[in-house]
């Protein structure tokens, strides 16, 4: 038997069936399956411009830019052209890491899907203003689900919800059920605080796209914030079955293990991955903590010192490097390290205990003071109070978050307080409030890049003095160049400067 036949024989089915399935499966969402399909139907013909395509389509859904490539070259030789294969041929550059090859690809092409490339070209360079001005164009170019839902994610990351809410609605008139369109949807229901509706919506898609692990980990991350940890753990087996090497769902499985204090199934899950882990994200801190549960301080203090250098403002960052230098015996480094936590009138009881254990272990001056506060019944007041505030943010009741803010004894002398009031009252229309706010933070803590973008972001939103709101959200994404919200209000006020 020939190899082709036998590769067919191995995969099984007539090709005539294996292509009407990999359309089936393409039309449901299903890339993975499509992908799978099409390679079978394209042992029987490798040349067949119309699978070719598809297949191409299947792993650029699925960000496979090498695959894609492959296939791209292959649907090239076998006669394709036009600007829909440069289109494609310009995404697997992206998903390649190319960016300046997506640019000469794409020539003059003024359709929405080239602004979109272009729009996602632009972000892989850190040039959100660029971004933001092409997205704007492919919007205006006409309406494109692909090029709309980017759009919509990028507004997202920069919480301009009322932009994602507009961008949502061209979706919604392009194709309701589309599972973008029901994930963003219940994306920016919870972000704005309606955490039954946007469940409601993940559920749809759940239900819809079976084959699909997103709705799944989404419901699983909502059922987390509402601390039924079991029910989030549920619908992580669940997409655990779907794609169980997927790094989405290895990441909500470290999440929940860790929740759980299951230290030992967080180490060995992320053991093999420990040279590429970004120390300051969450899977990274998650293995970090395990070294450290796992009696292994020295090796747990280094890996949070990396993700606290990388991420300043990290507070968990900050705590458990705290706690990893107490484990080694350094309560000195410990309690310098725990300082700008514990000092604060937002400090918890964590903070505080930690602080405690620290100066105890040097015999600090300080320890009288902390171990007040410690067992102060005001501790419990001011958590209640900040407690009340994040609530009715996520509600967005701007002026109930203010009022219990402001019930924090000594919240006009430190930043972090000033900074959620600022938010809070630039969110109200309380525009020279925000600013005064803002500005207070600043004075405090004037090389913080949250202190430095609260002060941009509140002007930006008053519509005052735009120059000085550009530089100072350029001088927070330049301190914090990770950070999407810094870069994507940046954009924005760069794109309204100009």
């Amino acid at each position: 038997m020939l190899p082709s036949l036998l590769a067919l024989a191995a995969c099984g089915g007539d090709p005539a069936d294996r292509a009407d399935a990999a359309r089936k499966a393409f039309a449901a969402e299903d890339f993975a399956t499509a992908r799978t399909d099409a390679l079978a139907a394209l042992e029987a013909n490798s040349a067949d411009k119309d699978m070719l395509a598809l297949l191409a389509k299947a792993q650029l859904e699925l960000r496979d830019g090498d695959g894609a490539q492959a296939t791209l070259v292959r649907l090239q030789s076998a006669g394709a052209s036009g600007p829909e294969i440069s289109r494609m041929l310009a995404e697997a550059a992206l998903l390649r890491g190319q960016e300046r090859q997506v640019f000469q690809l794409l020539g003059n092409d003024q359709a929405p899907s080239a602004w979109r490339l272009r729009a996602l070209a632009h972000l892989a360079e850190d040039d959100g203003p660029a971004a933001l001005d092409a997205f704007r164009k492919g919007m205006a170019a006409g309406d494109d689900m692909a090029t709309t839902r980017d759009y919509a994610r990028f507004l997202l990351d920069a919480q301009d919800y009322a932009g994602v809410a507009q961008a949502l609605a061209v979706m919604q008139k392009i194709a309701p059920d589309r599972l973008d369109t029901l994930m963003l949807a219940g994306d920016l229901a919870s972000r704005q605080g309606r955490q039954d509706e946007a469940a409601g919506f993940w559920s749809k898609a759940a239900k819809r796209y079976t084959r699909r692990i997103e709705p799944l980990l989404a419901l699983a991350t909502g059922a987390d914030i509402r601390g039924k940890v079991d029910e989030a753990a549920s619908y992580v087996a669940k997409a655990e079955k779907i794609a169980p090497k997927d790094s989405r769902v290895q990441a909500m499985v470290v999440q929940i293990a860790a929740e759980k204090g299951e230290w030992e199934k967080v180490r060995s899950t992320l053991a093999s991955r420990e040279s590429t882990l970004d120390a300051r994200s969450f899977e990274g801190m998650a293995y970090a903590e395990a070294l450290l549960a796992l009696d292994h301080p020295e090796q747990a203090r280094a890996w949070f010192a990396k993700a606290l250098s990388l991420s300043p403002q990290n507070p968990y960052a900050r705590l458990m490097l705290a706690e990893s230098l107490l484990a080694t015996g350094d309560g000195a480094s410990a309690l310098r390290t725990v300082r700008p936590l514990s000092d604060s009138v937002l400090a918890g009881k964590r903070e505080l205990d930690l602080a405690v254990r620290a100066a105890q272990k040097i015999n600090d001056p300080s320890l009288p003071a902390l171990q007040a506060r410690l067992s102060s019944p005001q501790l419990d007041a001011n958590a209640r109070a900040a407690g009340a505030a994040q609530a009715a943010m996520a509600r967005r009741d701007w002026s109930g978050a203010v009022n219990a803010l402001r019930q924090i004894p000594g919240h006009e002398g430190d930043a972090e307080v000033l900074k959620r009031l600022a938010f809070a009252s630039s969110n109200g229309g309380q525009h020279d409030q925000a600013i005064g706010f803002a500005d207070k933070a600043l004075l405090i803590e004037p090389r913080n890049p949250d202190m430095l973008h609260i002060a941009g972001l509140v002007r930006m939103n008053a519509g005052r003095d735009p120059d000085q709101a550009q530089r100072l959200l350029k001088q927070a994404s330049e301190l914090d160049p990770a950070n999407r919200v810094f870069r994507g209000d940046l954009a924005r006020a760069a794109h309204a400067g100009g």
